[in-house]
């Protein structure tokens, strides 16, 4: 199956001072050393952005400098009725079936066990808002995917909010597994999974996504996308938060996620 991109669109029109690009450049440079990430240990205050606004515009600054190509978006929140926040993923980093990836190209990564979305219809740019009900109208598959997380900063986890949202939410790469249709019965909320890495559990406890049921987050991140004059194509892939919290890598290995009802996803760390 091949991965859907678009074009990651200009910042809202708005008057700005703040140099985007600049911390972007930054962020870059630690994902691309000769394939190995090299984090970053300071940034120039100036550089910091003083809100979510100027996050997003970095976000979409990286995703250009990276080839110019959004593959897909992560959305998540941290509580039932907390506020929701989202990044573009590029498209280099969104693979659709079991991947190798070299440990050395993320900094401290960890791996958490999502569900995806796959849309089937396009959201026009500058279009909308939508409501809950279209977008989840619009669901066309659900897949189990592993998110590598993976910071640019060394001083992770103890990094300002403001700089991991800049930093993509601390995105490394997403595997998406096979999906199937879309089930509105299916149980969002509360889904048997397991989760391992070498044949050991990743996780422990009951697997919850803070968010409750993840399609809740849904039309926050198309109308996101579409405020920001980015398309959100058919087949987009929308990961919508963890249900097992943060396995934080230590040695090579391979992850393997089962989500009852879902085909299974895996990855291999060398």
């Amino acid at each position: 199956m091949s991965t859907v991109v678009n074009e990651p669109g200009a910042a809202v029109a708005r008057q700005r001072t703040y140099d985007a690009d600049a911390l972007a450049a930054q962020f870059v440079a630690a994902r691309t050393a000769n394939g190995v990430a090299s984090a970053l240990d300071t940034v120039e205050p100036a550089l910091r952005p003083a809100n979510s606004d100027d996050a997003y515009d970095v976000q979409h600054a990286t995703v250009r400098a990276l080839g110019g190509r959004i593959g897909g978006w992560k959305v998540g929140s941290k509580s039932l009725d907390g506020p929701i926040q989202g990044a573009p993923l590029p498209a280099a980093g969104v693979f659709r079936e079991p991947v190798t990836l070299p440990r050395a190209s993320f900094v401290k990564p960890g791996l958490e066990l999502e569900i995806a979305f796959t849309l089937g219809r396009r959201f026009e740019p500058h279009s909308g808002p939508y409501d809950d009900a279209t977008v989840i109208a619009a669901i066309e598959s659900v897949h189990a995917a592993i998110e590598v997380v993976a910071t640019r900063f060394r001083a992770w986890p103890d990094v300002d909010k403001l700089w991991q949202l800049a930093d993509l939410q601390n995105h490394g790469a997403l595997v998406v597994g096979e999906g199937v249709p879309y089930d509105a019965a299916y149980p969002f909320v509360a889904p048997s999974m397991r989760f391992t890495f070498d044949g050991a559990s990743a996780f422990g406890g009951t697997p919850a996504n803070p968010a409750g049921d993840p399609r809740r987050l849904l039309a926050w991140v198309v109308n996101h996308s579409v405020a920001r004059g980015v398309a959100v194509e058919p087949g987009t892939v929308l990961t919508a938060g963890s249900y097992t919290g943060l396995f934080v890598l230590s040695s090579p290995g391979v992850a393997h996620g089962e989500i009852d009802g879902l085909p299974p996803v895996a990855v291999k760390l060398v």
